[in-house]
């Protein structure tokens, strides 16, 4: 099955490599697939402890009533078989008709295998396993009109965020227009503008650090709520982090040459927003970590038994 996919699949996993090798901004897709896969060793007794019983429709033949699945058993469920059929006749159609829409050949093959983990090992085994399924979504490129849609608003919020930093700088003015900053330093208006370029978004720092979010998230045991806020943080920190880098870039614009804000200085900010973005983050789960007192380790024997003088 594994084969029959990946060569039917064939022209869209070439597709997608190429483009994680020529795009940066989707370069962390080749660590998707990796962490999918650590994510199954992680979990790999509590997916080798199943075993697979007869399937529900061959005992209905053999004339017997089919059993009650214990705790740690699961068989086939041929409701995989219909998604597989759709998912297929979905991909096909995006294929060939002229009004496809590209972006659902990749994520086909990833519903396809889902239903193939279905099919074979059942609901259970697709309950230890769907995690992994879904991850591979932050693999696929977002079609890029949606990539620049989301990318303008984030950087007008960077532009005007920075703009309002800069004009606590004695002798320094700077307005905002959009995307573009506007700066006059001891009455000398700086050219050319500075300008949020669409690398300068935080895109591809919010696209990276929401996928590692969620591994995070999932590899750590935690209550549901702490899942649930480093999740929901992810994206205002990777805000954060980029109205830093954009504001630090005025700055060296400013203050210092010009070249320090291009080719591979520019580069070098941006990579030093990732030990920032994850400093944040894990001061958030220490945080979340340290507002309440674990009761099973007071019960272990961890508490403090103080003595009376008499004894």
């Amino acid at each position: 099955m594994a084969v029959l996919l990946g060569v039917l699949f064939r022209g869209e996993i070439e597709q997608i490599v190429r483009l994680w090798m020529t795009d940066p901004n989707w370069s962390h897709g080749f660590l998707i697939p990796l962490f999918s896969l650590y994510f199954i060793h992680q979990r790999r007794d509590r997916i080798l402890s199943l075993h697979s019983v007869r399937d529900p429709l061959a005992e209905v033949l053999a004339g017997r009533r089919p059993k009650p699945l214990g705790p740690d058993q699961t068989r086939p469920c041929y409701l995989g078989l219909i998604l597989l059929i759709a998912t297929l006749v979905f991909y096909t159609f995006n294929l060939v008709s002229p009004s496809g829409y590209a972006y659902f050949r990749p994520v086909s093959m990833i519903l396809a295998t889902a239903s193939v983990v279905l099919l074979l090992g059942g609901w259970r085994l697709l309950a230890r396993t769907w995690l992994p399924i879904a991850f591979l979504i932050f693999a696929v490129p977002l079609p890029r009109r949606y990539y620049v849609g989301l990318t303008i608003p984030m950087r007008k919020i960077a532009a005007s965020v920075a703009t309002a930093l800069l004009n606590l700088v004695d002798g320094l003015e700077a307005g905002s227009s959009g995307v573009v900053i506007d700066i006059v330093y001891k009455g000398q208006r700086l050219e050319p503008a500075l300008d949020v370029a669409e690398a300068c978004s935080g895109m591809r720092l919010l696209m990276t650090f929401v996928a590692l979010g969620v591994a995070m998230a999932y590899l750590h045991e935690r209550p549901l709520w702490h899942r649930v806020v480093l999740l929901a943080a992810t994206v205002p920190i990777a805000v954060i982090c980029n109205i830093v880098r954009v504001t630090t870039t005025g700055f060296l614009y400013v203050l210092t040459d010009p070249k320090y804000t291009q080719g591979v200085y520019h580069d070098a900010l941006g990579l030093a927003m990732l030990p920032l973005a994850f400093g944040l983050y894990g001061f958030l789960a220490w945080f979340m970590s340290s507002l309440f007192i674990d009761e099973g380790r007071l019960a272990g024997g961890d508490g403090i038994v103080r003595r009376s003088p008499a004894q």
